[in-house]
């Protein structure tokens, strides 16, 4: 799609990051002027949207905060009023799973979770926004849809190029070691390879009483970077071929390596680990390495409750045989097929992801898992996530763009993805946990995967 001559294509409240004082918006001229966007047509008349309510879903999620705490200047310019439905992330999946699946009007915006996009996107669920980004009417000319690094988009556009969300919060998964110290008195590096990081681990798991990695019970993300640097897959050939592929040779060699991180060099206890208990034994210097979205990492930073703040270091996925392929996820805000209000829930999307939102969520408030290239690369964005000397920005935005250029992270928005995942996630625990050896362990999430995989219709 084009328009003109361009082609269209926070997690952690306690870091209390970078910070100014807050802009200051004129409230004369066009209507759109205070919330960081130049006037459609359709919105260059004064309280363009008097008397609508707009109602929306999300998880709750830190950027949701301060969303709400510049919806008055929205609310004041347009005339609308906008209310939010924040509800726990397991909670919020299951109502909106079936709110759209019977396209309920109950909502006119919500977030797309990005493991259920491939569903949500395939069945019709969601409203394809190109007709709103291709009428100059309805979209600001400098709404500018490709300030999006591609790997926060590639979930929601379909195989017809038809986009269906935007996004409003980026993952990008990266290592930190929380005490560096104790592997440069060994004088060792930060690991680059997998074969590297097991040696790290060995060489020093409880020196000074510090676990040598930390991770968390969420297997389904945690693990398919493991496996694809091996040169496994989940599945064979997403989207188009769905056959589950867990007991191949790479992925039980992958399964081994990885349990045997969480069995031999991580605290005790951590296969019942949520985020936030793997985030608290870093930033308490009792756990070293963790490989996780750079969110649960910037704490170690950024936090008040950190110990480690001199101490923490970054890196990139070390690399396996094949490869390194660190995950990148992003949740989006969409509108479903059922909502009764699609102009107004547009001009909200547009609002809450424009550049000059997100300069204030990211900049002023801290929020700074931001999707868009132009705060990534702003120097003040770059000052934020300048730590210990190391260039933070940079290495997000490389995970974002890679996963966008390369594609890998298809196997995570397919609809029968959570299928496969809770499969992945029992897999690795009995692995981990002894009850089973990686190959059994493996070969029976095959079996289970492929029997849930038909049941949901998928011929394979």
């Amino acid at each position: 799609m084009k328009r003109g001559d361009r082609t269209a294509v926070e997690t952690v409240a306690s870091a209390g990051l970078f910070r100014r004082d807050v802009l200051k918006f004129a409230l004369a001229g066009s209507a759109m002027a205070a919330i960081g966007l130049r006037a459609p047509a359709v919105l260059a008349n004064a309280k363009p949207f008097e008397g609508i309510t707009l109602r929306g879903a999300c998880f709750q999620h830190i950027f949701h905060t301060y969303i709400q705490k510049l919806l008055p200047e929205f609310e004041e310019q347009t005339g609308m009023k906008v209310e939010f439905d924040l509800q726990a992330f397991p909670v919020y999946n299951q109502r909106m799973d079936l709110e759209l699946s019977t396209q309920g009007s109950s909502y006119d915006f919500c977030n797309i979770t990005h493991s259920f996009s491939g569903r949500w996107i395939s069945a019709g669920w969601l409203t394809p926004l190109n007709g709103f980004l291709d009428d100059p009417n309805k979209t600001a000319a400098d709404f500018d849809p490709d300030d999006f690094v591609s790997g926060t988009q590639i979930a929601y556009i379909d195989a017809k190029k038809q986009v269906h969300g935007f996004a409003w919060e980026a993952g990008a998964m990266m290592m930190a070691a929380s005490r560096f110290d104790l592997l440069d008195k060994e004088g060792i590096a930060m690991p680059t390879t997998l074969a590297e990081l097991a040696d790290v681990c060995k060489a020093t798991h409880n020196k000074s009483g510090v676990a040598a990695f930390v991770a968390d019970r969420l297997h389904h993300w945690n693990f398919p970077p493991y496996l694809m640097g091996f040169g496994g897959k989940v599945f064979r050939d997403p989207p188009g071929d769905l056959m589950p592929v867990l007991d191949s040779a790479e992925s039980i060699e992958a399964a081994a390596y990885y349990a045997g991180l969480l069995s031999n060099y991580c605290p005790a206890g951590v296969l019942s680990y949520t985020d936030d208990q793997a985030m608290r034994n870093q930033l308490a210097g009792r756990a070293n390495l963790r490989i996780n979205a750079m969110s649960w990492l910037l704490p170690l930073a950024k936090s008040d409750d950190s110990r480690v703040k001199d101490t923490v270091r970054f890196a990139l996925m070390p690399e396996g045989p094949k490869g390194s392929f660190p995950a990148c996820n992003a949740n989006a805000y969409g509108i479903p097929a059922g909502s009764r209000q699609k102009d107004a829930a547009w001009a909200f999307i547009q609002w809450a992801t424009s550049k000059k939102t997100f300069e204030r969520t990211a900049l002023e408030m801290g929020g700074l898992a931001t999707p868009r290239r132009s705060i990534i690369e702003d120097p003040r964005y770059k000052q934020a996530l300048t730590i210990n000397g190391q260039d933070i920005a940079s290495m997000y935005l490389d995970v974002l763009e890679r996963s966008g250029r390369d594609g890998y992270m298809a196997y995570r928005t397919v609809p029968v993805w959570p299928q496969a995942g809770e499969k992945i996630n029992k897999a690795i625990e009995r692995v981990a946990s002894g009850q089973a050896d990686a190959e059994t362990s493996m070969k029976e999430a095959q079996a289970a995967a492929v029997e849930d995989i038909k049941k949901a219709g998928v011929k394979l």
